[in-house]
């Protein structure tokens, strides 16, 4: 019977320390996962922000900007950040193995391969106008596209810079700074759209030029932060001959 009650009682507290230790990790996780969701809304909602603002000019400028948005998504952005996935990785390995000089390494070396990947991409988006009607597509719609397509080509550069960018940080559970320049970039959108639609009257143009403004002040917030926060010390993005070569040491 003693050994009974010992038993449970041991189940018991293994018990309890088992859910205290699933609590402090999920509350762990939750401090970087929750930020993390919030930073993807907010530049997502850039996109958004564009065509509500470009859908109360007419009917021709909402149906280019929504063809063109949805292609430049999946044919550009959407490319980037699939290629940018891999540093979530090797970032993560190298700071957990204390390998710190790498993670600036791996980023510079992304941005550079995103950044070649770039041209091809925009060669696409300037034909949209000759694609898109093979396809079944109105030909003023198309072309309507296009223009904005090609509008958002300097985002589509900067994006190459951007994506490596938040994993370079994200990998060092460094959310907030973004977070808080994310929610200052919608702002800056919001406004920035608004003054280009409607009071410079640009129409459809001025969002896609608001948007490539708001992308490289993104860029331009976290990369001043990364290079000159005492944070990154170790791990500062920086630009050498290494990264041209094909050797590298496994992880320890």
């Amino acid at each position: 019977m003693d050994k009974e009650i010992a038993e449970t009682v041991e189940d018991e507290k293994t018990w309890e320390v088992t859910w205290g230790t699933f609590g402090r990790e999920l509350k762990k996780e939750g401090f970087i996962a929750a930020p993390m969701v919030a930073v993807s809304v907010l530049q997502y909602l850039l996109q958004f922000v564009s065509m509500i603002m470009v859908g109360h000019l007419d009917q021709l400028s909402l149906s280019s900007v929504a063809i063109a948005i949805s292609l430049t998504n999946v044919t550009g952005f959407s490319l980037l950040s699939g290629m940018a996935g891999g540093l979530e990785t090797l970032c993560g390995q190298a700071f957990g193995a204390g390998q710190y000089h790498k993670l600036g390494t791996y980023t510079c070396t992304a941005m550079l391969s995103l950044l070649v990947v770039c041209p091809p991409i925009c060669v696409l988006w300037i034909f949209f106008d000759k694609l898109l009607p093979l396809v079944g597509q109105d030909p003023l719609i198309s072309l309507e596209a296009r223009k904005y397509s090609c509008w958002l080509i300097p985002a589509l550069f900067g994006g190459a810079i951007l994506k490596p960018l938040t994993r370079y940080l994200q990998s060092q559970s460094s959310i907030f700074p973004m977070l808080l320049s994310s929610f200052a970039i919608l702002l800056f959108h919001i406004l920035a759209t608004w003054g280009f639609v409607y009071k410079v009257d640009l129409g459809s143009k001025g969002a896609a030029i608001a948007f490539s403004m708001s992308t490289w002040l993104y860029v331009i917030l976290l990369l001043f932060y990364a290079l000159i926060s005492s944070e990154f010390e170790e791990t500062r993005i920086t630009f050498s001959m290494s990264l041209f070569s094909t050797s590298d040491s496994s992880f320890a």
